[in-house]
């Protein structure tokens, strides 16, 4: 018999500092959720004007992959192995640390009252990939499905997984991952569907008054950890007057569990405190993993110029535009 599957935990984001004068709410990766099987850290960065962005100079990783998903504004990515580039509204970026791997994030300045706002998860990497070459991927806007259900309450952004009987399947990490976003106005109803083995948890990062399962309610800057049973999650958006404001918006991930020992030290993941020594050492050495450090420049540290967004970084909008016409265009030709 199908059952909804129960909430274990729900934690209240607080802000941290992070980085160079930013400011993030963590729900995984603290002092109340050390990790969340096999996730090992989310953020939710939101800010609005150009003197509250705060910087992410160039910083390592090791062992582990990010999801970098941007809800709104725009962010420019770096890193050693030559991967660059920018992330406007709607698109994700993928990166595998592997045996070693060292970046730089800079949301791009803006004066728009609409606020930059990025969730970054960190996930585990199985232990016979610790080893392997970084790597880094981007996922524009127009590639993910959009579906919208309950008499147009309900809009769901499909990054992967399936939803209402959709299924689009992306690889989004090494492990298995559902990833999906979701815009319910008042009085929308859902239910989502979820797979078996896989840890879940919803973060709500806009809006207040989200019923869950007929048995809670969830305010912004809450996430929401389920237990292993059931197989759906339903929920509600309880707010009585059709607003703009009483819209709620969050996400629901999960990912496959793995079965390993996981050790962290801020961004050097392992399954032994030796191997994390060895890991801090070859960072400071350039050795093993790190030694293209030696002649690696950073390009972003101190900031994004016009000169950059339009040259190196690739982020001209209106080459955007065309990029994503030519998608839809190729995209009707094959269904033809």
């Amino acid at each position: 018999m199908s059952t909804p599957r129960s909430i274990s935990k729900v934690i209240t984001a607080r802000q941290q500092a992070e980085g160079v004068g930013a400011r993030v709410r963590r729900s995984i990766g603290t002092m109340n959720q050390r990790s969340f099987n096999p996730f090992l850290m989310f953020d939710c960065f939101s800010s609005i004007g150009e003197k509250r962005m705060g910087k992410f100079p160039e910083h390592p990783h090791q062992g582990q992959e990010t999801i970098t998903y941007l809800v709104s504004g725009a962010l420019a990515h770096e890193d050693l192995t030559g991967g660059m580039g920018i992330l406007y509204s709607g698109d994700l970026q993928f990166m595998t640390a592997g045996k070693g791997i060292v970046h730089s994030e800079m949301p791009l300045p803006s004066e728009s009252e609409v606020p930059t706002i990025v969730l970054q998860l960190w996930i585990d990497l199985p232990d016979s990939l610790k080893d392997c070459e970084p790597s880094y991927r981007i996922m524009r806007e127009w590639e993910i499905p959009e579906i919208v259900v309950d008499n147009n309450r309900v809009t769901i952004r499909i990054i992967s997984g399936t939803s209402y009987g959709q299924q689009y399947i992306h690889k989004l990490a090494s492990v298995p991952v559902n990833y999906y976003h979701y815009k319910v106005k008042a009085g929308g109803e859902f239910k989502q569907e979820l797979e078996s083995g896989f840890n879940y948890f919803l973060n709500v990062f806009k809006g207040n008054n989200l019923e869950l399962n007929e048995t809670i309610e969830i305010s912004q800057n809450q996430n929401v950890f389920f237990g292993k049973d059931g197989d759906y999650i339903t929920g509600k958006n309880v707010n009585m007057v059709d607003t703009e404001a009483n819209e709620i918006e969050f996400v629901i991930i999960g990912a496959k569990m793995l079965h390993q020992e996981v050790i962290s030290y801020g961004p050097f993941v392992a399954d032994s405190m030796e191997k994390i020594e060895k890991a801090i050492i070859d960072y400071q050495y350039r050795q093993n993993g790190f030694e293209k450090r030696k002649t690696w420049r950073t390009l972003l540290s101190n900031g994004v110029t016009e000169e950059m967004i339009q040259g190196p970084l690739n982020g001209n909008l209106e080459k955007r535009a065309a990029q994503r016409k030519a998608y839809f265009e190729q995209k009707n030709v094959s269904h033809a």
